[in-house]
Order: structure tokens, then C-alpha cells, then sequence
């Protein structure tokens, strides 16, 4: 065993503490009930009083996504998981005197609103609807999938959540064209594997409201791969019919007493239209030692004529350039290159979640120990090159990065994963909302937007995770 596979096995030893073996799970039940009672979300906040209500200007209307975006979601937890999990709502508008500052909070109704540990949200294609996913909810046998309505974008309502027959562990979700979504479940209905990927049709936003208790959804594969396939990123180019998932780790080998966690190191090529997978890349580190480390997310190049995508090993530190056609993955970054370098136990800082601009000649990752979010220039696609790196300081935990719709803007969460008294993983970061500035050449800070998720509420310490912007 070498060195750097013995720093990740004690630190994948960390990582996700799954459920006991639950009975069989539930078609999703609608609570939107519940919502219609959530007008006074206001007292969570200390940047909206008792009663305030917003103007209904211009400012609030949905414009699909033209210009910049002015509304920024945090899906997020309390610290002391006392208060409800929650949709932050804050004023992304750089013209705004309260530029940065929450606008409102929309807490989860019960059942099943605490513990969720609230993980990465996606707005759909229509932009009115945001997903949003709850990795731990198994652990008490809760729904993990939420949605809301954010057809007013500075007003959103809860709809309802869900949870899926043969799955769990909600990861990523993947907007697909007819407003609904894709969604990994990196585990099976008990939080092991195989896991599937979860399909909620366009009409999910109506569920509740029109059409009874029941969501219409499917889970991909029919068969599943029996190899290790816990899916965590997704991403997709339904122009060449293609889709990417990559495996992270199997819950299940994490499951005290465990003899330590079981990393996966693969990547799935899909059919897109047919969602059936048709190769799985298998990974290994260049330096020969095994096989890739925790695949966590995978990203494919927009405009790419090959359909080529990119995933991290995060406990190796190498990034995988991965071809569909030919059904390869190829090593071609290593994160311990990085400038300036930060020393960490983990090879390259720990990659985490990865984001593309519409160029689809640049990378944009973040380090979690390391403490830095790094560009690379990626126009030769086997050999990308660094351009630019913020540093947040070691440890800070930058570990969620997403895009504003025009690429100008990239929103960063400084905070991963912890499980408390019920588990082992304790990846805190410092709980901090960062913006920084994107140009094709570079990455800059954005010194006005200050947002810490430790004072920003009156219920105490929150822990953001996910990221969306409209």
C-alpha cells in the first residue's frame, strides 16, 4: 500500500455514514399542504422584519434566464439541526444596495424537515421549478428529494418532496427538456448498491396542486450494473445523445463496523435518449499505485465535437480527461501542481465539484483542504494548463462551485459534510458564501458579496450546500 493510499483511506474513512436497512421505500407523497402556510418565513432572517413584504417590480418577474441573474438560492441545514432545513433566498442583483444580504428563508414543513443534510439543487428548464436533494434523509427514513416553486424568484414556495422506490442518497440533479429532471442516487433504497439515476417528468410542479399524492418518475438503468455503480455527478450533451455519471463510493462499505469505506473510480457513458449506459471507463492514477480515488463529479465540454468530459479523482488529486467514443479516461492534471501550493494529507488538496463555461475551453475546480478555486485552460484537452487560483485559506472548504447563467459570476459554498454525533465525517469548512468574478482568463474575487452562514440567521450557525441562481 503506498503513502498516499494510506492518507486516503484514513481520510476516506471520513466519508458518509449511511442508514440502517430501512424497509421498502414509498412512491413520493406531496406535502404541499404545508407549503400554502409559509408566509412567515421572514423571522428566520435579520435582513427581512416581521411582516415585510417585497415589491412586485420587475425585478421578481422570471426571465428564463435573459440577462444576469438577480436571485440566489442556498439549500442549506441548521448547524444545531434544530430549526427546519431551509432555501436561503438572497439578493444576487449587483446593482442592489443590499447586494449579498438575505432576502428571506423558506424553511421545510414536517414531516421529515430536520437531518436531511441538505446536498446540491438544480433549476429546471423552465427555471420555475428548483430541485433539490437531501444526501442523509435515509438516516431517518425521510423523503430526500424536494421541490419548490420559484416562479416569483424572490418568493419561493415549497412544493413537496419525495422519495424514490429503488434509490437513495440523493446527489446532483441534471435539468433534462421537458422541465424535468434527471437525478443520481448514489445509493440503493437501503444505501447500498447498485443506485440508480431518478427521472421526475415536467409535470412534477403540479403534482401536488392538481393531480393527487403520486409523481410520476422512473429509475435508470432497468438493470443496473452490478460493478460498483453508485453514481454521484451527472452531466449530459443530448445534442450527441450522450451522458456521463461518475461513481464516488459505496455507502454501504462505510457502515460501522466498517474495514474501511470502498472508493469507486469509474465513469459511465450513457445513451442518452434511451438512458441506458453503454461503457463504463474504469480509472487509474497515473503513478501506477491503483485505481482512481472517490470519481465525485464529471463535467462535459460544451461545444466539444468528441463529446469529451472531465472527472477528479478527489483522493488522488489527478483529473481525468474521458473519452465516450472510445470509452477511455486518460490522467492529464495533477492538483498538487497548483500554484500557489498549499501542503495537505490528501494528494492535490481534495477536488471537489467542477463547473464548464459555455467557452468549453475552461475547468473551474475547488480544493476543500487546499482552500482554493482554480481555472484551467483546457483548449488542449490532454494537457490543461492553470491561469488563475483564489485562495480562500487551508481548510476553508470551498466544496460546491455554479455558474451564473452568463459565466460571469461563480457562486462557491465553504461547506461539505458532517455528520454530527451520528457519524464520523466532520468536513465543516467555515460555513462562508463566496462570488467571485469570471473572465476567460481568470478568476477574481468578489470582495463586496459577504456572506457568512455562521451570523446570518437568528436561529444560529447554518451550513450551505447548494447553489442555484436566477
Amino acid at each position: 500500500m503506498t503513502k498516499r493510499n494510506g492518507w486516503a483511506r484514513t481520510f476516506t474513512r471520513l466519508f458518509f455514514i449511511t442508514a440502517m436497512v430501512f424497509s421498502a421505500s414509498t412512491i413520493a407523497l406531496a406535502q404541499d399542504g404545508h407549503a400554502r402556510n409559509q408566509e412567515d418565513h421572514g423571522s428566520w432572517s435579520r435582513d427581512r422584519s416581521e411582516g415585510q413584504d417585497d415589491h412586485d417590480d420587475w425585478r421578481d418577474k422570471d426571465d428564463h434566464g435573459a440577462g444576469a441573474d438577480k436571485v440566489l438560492y442556498i439549500w442549506a441545514q441548521d448547524q444545531a439541526q434544530i430549526a427546519p432545513d431551509f432555501l436561503a433566498v438572497i439578493d444576487f442583483d449587483e446593482q442592489s444596495p443590499k447586494y449579498g444580504e438575505v432576502i428571506q428563508t423558506v424553511p421545510v414543513p414536517p414531516p421529515g424537515n430536520t437531518g436531511n443534510e441538505p446536498h446540491h439543487c438544480h433549476l429546471n428548464s423552465t427555471k420555475r421549478i428548483l430541485g433539490c436533494g437531501g444526501l442523509l434523509s435515509l438516516l431517518k427514513n425521510q423523503n430526500g428529494i424536494f421541490f419548490f416553486d420559484v416562479s416569483n424568484a424572490k418568493k419561493p414556495r415549497f412544493l413537496f418532496s419525495a422519495k424514490a422506490v429503488e434509490s437513495s442518497m440523493t446527489d446532483d440533479f441534471l435539468p433534462i427538456e421537458n422541465g424535468g429532471f434527471l437525478i443520481t442516487q448514489m445509493g440503493s433504497a437501503t444505501g447500498m448498491a447498485p443506485g440508480r439515476v431518478a427521472e421526475f417528468d415536467g409535470s412534477l410542479h403540479f403534482v401536488a396542486n392538481h393531480f393527487g399524492p403520486w409523481s410520476l418518475f422512473k429509475e435508470w438503468p432497468d438493470s443496473p450494473p452490478l460493478d460498483g455503480f453508485n453514481p454521484h455527478g451527472i452531466s449530459a450533451r443530448p445534442d450527441l445523445n450522450l451522458m456521463m455519471t461518475s461513481d464516488f463510493i459505496d455507502p454501504s462499505s462505510t457502515l460501522m463496523p466498517s474495514m474501511g469505506p470502498v472508493l469507486r473510480g469509474s465513469v459511465r457513458i450513457w445513451n442518452y435518449r434511451e438512458r441506458k449506459i453503454t461503457k463504463t471507463v474504469d480509472l487509474f492514477s497515473p503513478d501506477g499505485s491503483g485505481p482512481a480515488l472517490g470519481t465525485m463529479d464529471v463535467k462535459m465540454l460544451p461545444h466539444d465535437p468528441h463529446g469529451y468530459g472531465y472527472t477528479s479523482g478527489m483522493f488522488d488529486g489527478h483529473i481525468y480527461l474521458i473519452d465516450p467514443e472510445r470509452g477511455t479516461g486518460t490522467a492529464v492534471f495533477d492538483l498538487s501542481t497548483v500554484k500557489p501550493h498549499v501542503d495537505t494529507p490528501v494528494p492535490g488538496g481534495m477536488g471537489q465539484i467542477m463547473a464548464t463555461p459555455q467557452s468549453g475551453d475552461r475547468l473551474i475546480v475547488g480544493t476543500f483542504m487546499a482552500g482554493q478555486v482554480v481555472m484551467l485552460d483546457t483548449t488542449d484537452r490532454f494537457n490543461p494548463k492553470q491561469i488563475s487560483a483564489v485562495s480562500f485559506g487551508a481548510n476553508a472548504g470551498p466544496h460546491n462551485i455554479v455558474l451564473s447563467s452568463d459565466d460571469h459570476r461563480l457562486v462557491v459554498t465553504d461547506y461539505f459534510l458532517n455528520e454530527d454525533k451520528e457519524g464520523i465525517i466532520h468536513f465543516e469548512g467555515d460555513h462562508k458564501v463566496h462570488v467571485l468574478k469570471v473572465t476567460h482568463d481568470g478568476l477574481i474575487e468578489d470582495k463586496r458579496f459577504k456572506l457568512d452562514f455562521n451570523t446570518a440567521f437568528k436561529t444560529g450557525p447554518a451550513r450551505p450546500h447548494g447553489i442555484a441562481m436566477k
